[in-house]
């Protein structure tokens, strides 16, 4: 599966890179050496398995619920009392927006 400049040229715009005509014919040798690196792994193709798309499979969110757990849970009075600045029950920290008032 030889790519063309044609198809090298589209994959440039497709990614915002100018390519002269120099470029473009160094960059199709190039990734046609790529390719042709991947072609062995082409022997292993099986039609009998289905593709995946997750190296883990069908595996879903096993991540635990987010609850509370009022033996372990922080007080707000206590978790507040050592910040820098605080506003009503939050902390209180600077913009990483530039200015924009007091949100």
């Amino acid at each position: 599966m030889a790519l063309t400049e044609k198809d090298v040229r589209g994959i440039a715009d497709y990614a915002c890179i100018a390519l002269t005509e120099e470029e473009l014919a160094d960059m199709t040798a190039y990734m046609n050496d790529a390719v042709s690196m991947l072609e062995p792994i082409l022997q292993y193709a099986d039609e009998d398995v289905a593709p995946t798309f997750h190296p883990i499979g069908d595996l879903s969110n096993v991540m635990r619920a987010d609850a509370t757990d009022a033996d372990r849970a922080l007080p707000v009075d206590e978790a507040l009392k050592d910040a820098a600045s605080t506003r009503g029950r939050s902390f209180r920290v600077p913009s990483i927006l530039g200015e924009g008032g007091d949100r």
